[in-house]
């Protein structure tokens, strides 16, 4: 086992180098600057159309715009943002943050693009189902010579959606806050229990499809937010006075790198915790991953850009709200400096000690929630890839072979699942990214067009 987490560790360490870095980050920034900020200028549109202003139902899709945004969230707001961040500071320090912010505004240009382009070029699987997500838009966008790069995406994706992070997080909080204080001694057995209740829970959801799926999303994700968000501000009106000084460590502490403890990239502090903050960003928000496209691609309308506006809207809750809420809940209770711990139990640690006897029992609900809602959206995920590649009739195997590796997750290492995840995200975004800068000039077309009609039909 040792052997083989140094190897997955090695893969994630080689795959996770300065030319994924360029295209994720630079390929960002290069769509920013390209629509000049276009997304940004269109927030409250964006919200509009999210509040369901312009549904009709009767266009081509098999979802709500509220409800893609909610099924793609609900992969996203997780265990990225209670589990990553965590792991972020505990090697990065404070500043990590700062990269992971980063990484959520450029992933906001990221994201309209391949939201746009995940209904633009939506594609039909073997039963003739219209499909979106990157493996679609490659081949309707690119043309068939390009299905070698569709196919790469998908069978990393195969793996990529694999929910062993989020169950490894989530068997960690129950042993941690619920198991260990009653005096269970908490290993193997355990940790299967645990697997064998979740695998339940997951195959009744899975086997539902998409609109199981979206509708318990839907539900479990907006309201999990709000409790998360009311839980860590009280942590932070509590700790007020040391608030604005956390904020200025995270600003200073992004360029001078002096609190992180991982290995040196090519010699250099500065640039591992930029690669720290950039995949943890990534792990959190998914843009440029290629995964969320998955989830637009499904929804109701005949209007990409509409679709676009509202994918964007994902690394915004996701990072720049929900993860901020995480690292300042951590940081300002002090925890970060005074404990060896890390992931899900550093967090736990932050909601104990600021919320005494409840805090951590909210946060266990939350991490249940937010995980157990990753699970089901992350299944369907796979199993379109698996649909891409093998045929739609097939894709109930990938169910079962998924529901299978929540057993693996219950029972294996952070480190050796988080590399994993880290190393295939890095695989899929190549395609993504690629695809995505390749077709930037038709979004753009498809945007002027739509905006120009949509300013005729105001005035």
């Amino acid at each position: 086992m040792e052997k083989l987490d140094s190897i997955i560790e090695a893969f994630s360490g080689a795959v996770w180098g300065i030319p994924l870095l360029v295209l994720l980050i630079g390929g960002g920034l290069f769509l920013l600057f390209y629509s000049r900020f276009l997304p940004f200028r269109y927030l409250g549109h964006a919200i509009q159309v999210l509040r369901g202003k312009y549904d009709d139902p009767d266009d081509p899709g098999e979802i709500s715009h509220f409800q893609a945004l909610t099924t793609a969230l609900s992969a996203t707001v997780g265990m990225g943002n209670i589990a990553g961040v965590a792991v972020a500071i505990a090697i990065g320090g404070p500043g990590a943050v700062f990269w992971m912010w980063i990484s959520a505004v450029v992933g906001m240009a990221t994201k309209f693009f391949t939201g746009t382009l995940a209904v633009m070029y939506r594609g039909t699987d073997s039963d003739g189902v219209a499909q979106g997500g990157p493996m679609y838009f490659i081949t309707e966008g690119m043309g068939k010579v390009w299905k070698p790069l569709a196919i790469f995406f998908s069978v990393a994706a195969l793996i990529g959606a694999l929910p062993v992070f989020n169950v490894n997080q989530l068997t960690q909080a129950i042993n941690d806050i619920l198991l260990k204080p009653q005096g269970v001694e908490v290993g193997l057995k355990t940790n299967l229990v645990i697997g064998g209740i979740l695998v339940l829970i997951t195959g009744f959801v899975v086997l539902g499809g998409l609109n199981r799926i979206s509708k318990t999303a839907s539900r479990l994700v907006p309201s999990m937010v709000v409790l998360y968000f009311i839980a860590v501000m009280y942590i932070l009106i509590v700790n007020i006075e040391v608030v604005p000084e956390y904020f200025k460590l995270i600003l200073t502490d992004a360029f001078s790198a002096s609190l992180y403890k991982g290995e040196p990239l090519y010699g250099g502090i500065l640039g591992a915790l930029i690669v720290l903050g950039i995949k943890r960003g990534a792990f959190s928000n998914e843009a440029g991953i290629g995964t969320a496209p998955m989830a637009h691609g499904a929804a109701k309308t005949d209007q990409p850009v509409r679709e676009g506006l509202v994918a964007m809207l994902g690394p915004a809750i996701d990072t720049l709200i929900v993860c901020t809420l995480t690292a300042l809940a951590i940081l300002v209770t002090g925890v970060w400096e005074n404990t060896g711990a890390s992931g899900v139990s550093l967090t736990a640690t932050a909601f104990a000690k600021a919320i005494p006897s409840v805090g951590k029992y909210i946060l266990l609900i939350c991490i249940a929630v937010f995980s157990i809602s990753s699970l089901f959206s992350y299944s369907y995920y796979g199993s379109k890839s698996l649909s891409f590649l093998a045929g739609a009739k097939n894709k109930k195997y990938y169910n079962i072979f998924y529901v299978a590796s929540i057993m693996l997750g219950a029972t294996t290492t952070l480190d050796m699942m988080i590399n994993l995840i880290d190393g295939v995200f890095a695989l899929m975004a190549i395609p993504t990214m690629f695809a995505t800068l390749y077709m930037a000039p038709r979004v753009m077309r498809e945007a002027k067009k739509y905006f120009s009609s949509f300013k005729k039909s105001k005035g």
